[in-house]
């Protein structure tokens, strides 16, 4: 197949080497022309000149890979050439035109779908069947975390270049770690009510939130508890979830699940291969290229990936305006 990829950063690339290492055709560009050098001397990949000309070779899919606030008017150009699309989290920084993106998707039969790829990661996943197993009874509570010190994400660049510390690219930390949302959606269902409290409250550069404590309550009755933020210096990932039998816990870093029952003997953990960081990012493309040909429906679509973002913007207003927000 041949994909047109719209951004080399980090996560651009990433999709571009896999997909050559898949032996897809692959051409890449972006406003960066250094970047865009760097990402076109790896076998397979080709540069292009801009984006219209990219779409003008009539892509089968083309992979949005640059700030949020571009994602919906590249995606849009993208379908209207007649190609499937992966978006790159967040589908949008804001809900306002997202429907209609899935809607004119839908009309002309194009595959929408969301990158978020701890969706594909062995352990995490290996959670989502504890719960649908039941294994600790009924969820009463959880709570998420997410935290790492954002200079040390990208090793070689400046956090300041980065869209995170730029609102105006829809940065901050409630959209860039939007994973946490997008899975208790995933493990929950609908949410009802959002209480936030968010700031800039570090030394850190840019004008984006850097740390969010997040309360969500859940049709079901679950109340869940997400910390986010930029600022801690050791990288955190981790989850805690509460049933009316036991506990389930997940920690990323170590690949660990852990199943809590009454009594400490009968605690078990197992250790998951969840491989090299790449591999679940690789199965994400296997995935999105299953969907193209066969019709399989991608894990986070639009409407999916719509909840998370109208729970950001609950969540920003609820910050905002220090009260509990309804969705």
């Amino acid at each position: 197949m041949r994909f047109l990829v719209v951004g080399a950063g980090s996560i651009g690339s990433r999709h571009g080497r896999n997909l050559a290492g898949l032996g897809h055709r692959v051409r890449v560009w972006d406003v960066d022309h250094d970047r865009l050098r760097s990402v076109a001397t790896f076998p397979g990949i080709e540069a292009a000149t801009n984006l219209d000309d990219g779409l003008a070779e009539q892509p089968d899919a083309v992979l949005i890979c640059t700030p949020p606030a571009l994602h919906l008017h590249q995606a849009g150009k993208a379908i209207a050439a007649g190609a499937h699309v992966f978006v790159e989290k967040p589908l949008a920084p804001v809900s306002d035109g997202v429907p209609e993106l899935i809607e004119e998707a839908r009309r002309r039969a194009r595959v929408l779908a969301v990158g978020l790829n701890l969706r594909f990661l062995p352990s995490l996943r290996h959670v989502k069947a504890l719960l649908d197993a039941k294994r600790v009874g009924r969820v009463l509570g959880i709570r998420a975390e997410f935290g790492a010190y954002l200079p040390q994400w990208r090793e070689g660049r400046d956090y300041r270049d980065n869209y995170a510390v730029h609102a105006a690219l829809g940065g901050g930390i409630l959209l860039d770690a939007i994973h946490e949302l997008d899975y208790l959606g995933w493990f929950l269902g609908e949410a009802t009510e959002v209480v936030c409290t968010a700031d800039h409250v570090s030394d850190l550069a840019g004008d984006t939130e850097d740390l969010a404590e997040v309360t969500v309550l859940f049709e079901s009755g679950v109340l869940a508890q997400v910390h986010l933020d930029y600022v801690q210096r050791r990288y955190r990932r981790n989850l805690q979830i509460i049933g009316d039998t036991g506990v389930i816990l997940w920690d990323y870093p170590t690949h660990s699940v852990t199943v809590c029952g009454a009594e400490t003997s009968s605690d078990e953990t197992i250790r998951i291969d969840d491989g090299d960081p790449n591999a679940m990012y690789l199965e994400e493309m296997r995935h999105f290229i299953r969907c193209l040909g066969t019709g399989e429906a991608p894990p986070v679509d639009g409407v999916e990936a719509l909840r998370s973002i109208r729970l950001v913007e609950a969540a920003k207003r609820s910050a905002r305006e220090r009260r509990a927000v309804r969705l």
